[in-house]
């Protein structure tokens, strides 16, 4: 939320620090639930002196994201007050983009869920159909969720008639006539530009006013609006995380080289990440108390694999790690759409294809096996619809090839657990909201 000024180098290392330090305090804020933490203790765990913690604290309650949680007894001199994080203040959109499902929850800053969207999807439809789709959901649910509709601006000196939004009210007729600046109605966007200045697509603009520039939102959408941090968007990869570029999704060549990131920023009007179904969801179960290294391994329409290590969503030098589901097991196997043969997937789906899911479940151990082989990892966790229609018979037979394969060579503490993915069909949309929380409460990895 703070801004980088472009003041020279000098100002920009202090702009970054200042960021980095405000999102220690919010990560512990946040860490801290509604008990809250003082401001000693904040300078304690973050290691920022008294004054910096006062400084920022300060500024957090002018933006509404922190609030006094009561006093807490001192071993010395007065209480301290204690300060918690207001998880209203700020809000996020994750989308999960599959290739037959559209689903979209909206999240406060503590990544509970108060809205949320579902729609069947065909990602064959061309990039208009999907995108026009993703936008009406999400706009759908921020005018839902936050009550962005509606509402009167007030007139300006030099106003008129303030634009209408698709939910919006008239601004109030200015005294020199002439129209004000116009609404939302007219480009369909969420309307913060990524500043927070303008209101969402609910919300009426106000007269313009006296140099003729934009007016003030309607009353109705202006503060929930302004929330609204942005948009996560979490597909099947390949893709560029850095630049929101899509590569070639397996059976959806038209996709490849599409621009996903600004194309719904376009439309959208807000920042928006975009990175693979797998990544988001392993960065929101780490967020949300998943610990070491793990896997998260996604068996839906497709199967993919998210990695942490160390703590950290591992993406790879080029963002391409985690493309698990296309190592190949089988040198002459069956034909996977990707161009190889014998791939993890194609063997899992054909096999489930079959209604043989004990089988695929041993397909999924093989790789799972080779995976834990490969980097050493504390867990395997399972998800995606195709799991979740026979848990217990992925979960033991994963197991089973994983047990196996540690008696065979010995593995010191024995086997890697496995057990499935907290958060059912939620857990990738809710952990692409992530994608845009972490990095405010210092997530680098978000």
């Amino acid at each position: 939320m703070n801004r980088t000024r472009s003041g020279g180098p000098a100002g920009a290392n202090l702009g970054a620090v200042r960021s980095h330090n405000t999102a220690l305090v919010l990560g512990l804020l946040r860490a801290a639930g509604e008990e809250g933490i003082s401001r000693l203790e904040l300078a304690e765990r973050t290691g920022l002196t008294p004054q910096a913690v006062s400084k920022i604290t300060a500024r957090l309650r002018e933006e509404g994201l922190a609030a006094e949680a009561g006093r807490r007894a001192s071993t010395g001199g007065k209480p301290r007050t204690v300060l918690r994080l207001v998880p209203e203040a700020g809000h996020a959109v994750g989308v999960h983009l599959d290739r037959d499902e559209l689903r979209a929850v909206l999240v406060d800053l503590d990544g509970t869920v108060v809205g949320e969207r579902r729609a069947e999807l065909d990602l064959g439809a061309g990039a208009d159909a999907v995108l026009g789709m993703v936008t009406r959901m999400v706009e759908g649910l921020v005018t839902d969720g936050l009550g962005t509709g509606g509402g009167d601006g007030a007139a300006g000196s030099g106003g008129g008639n303030g634009g209408t939004g698709p939910g919006g009210g008239n601004g109030g007729a200015g005294s020199d006539g002439g129209n004000g600046g116009a609404g939302s109605g007219g480009d369909s966007r969420l309307g913060l530009d990524g500043g927070y200045e303008r209101a969402g697509s609910g919300g009426g603009n106000g007269g313009a006013g006296s140099g003729g520039g934009e007016g003030g939102v309607g009353s109705g959408g202006a503060a929930a609006a302004r929330t609204l941090l942005g948009v996560g968007v979490a597909l099947p990869g390949p893709l560029d995380h850095a630049r929101g570029v899509l590569h070639r999704v397996t059976g959806f060549p038209d996709w490849d080289g599409f621009p996903l990131r600004d194309a719904l920023v376009s439309r959208l009007g807000v920042p928006v990440v975009v990175d693979k179904d797998t990544n988001a969801a392993a960065l929101g179960l780490s967020v949300a108390g998943e610990g070491g290294s793990f896997a998260y391994l996604h068996l839906g329409t497709g199967l993919g694999a998210g990695l942490v290590i160390g703590g950290s969503v591992h993406r790879g030098a080029r963002t391409g790690a985690g493309e698990f589901g296309h190592q190949v097991i089988q040198l002459d196997g069956p034909l996977c759409e990707c161009g190889n043969r014998g791939c993890v997937e194609v063997l899992c789906l054909a096999a489930v294809a079959r209604g043989e899911a004990g089988t695929a479940a041993r397909v999924l151990g093989v790789g799972a096996g080779n995976l834990a082989g490969l980097l050493d990892i504390d867990l395997v966790l399972l998800g995606g619809r195709t799991v979740a229609a026979a848990p217990e018979t992925f979960v033991r037979g994963v197991g089973e090839v994983l047990g196996a394969r540690a008696r065979r060579e010995g593995t010191p503490g024995g086997t890697v657990p496995v057990r499935l993915a907290p958060g059912g069909d939620r857990v990738v949309a809710e952990g692409a909201a992530q994608l845009l929380l972490g990095p405010l409460f210092g997530r680098a990895d978000g």
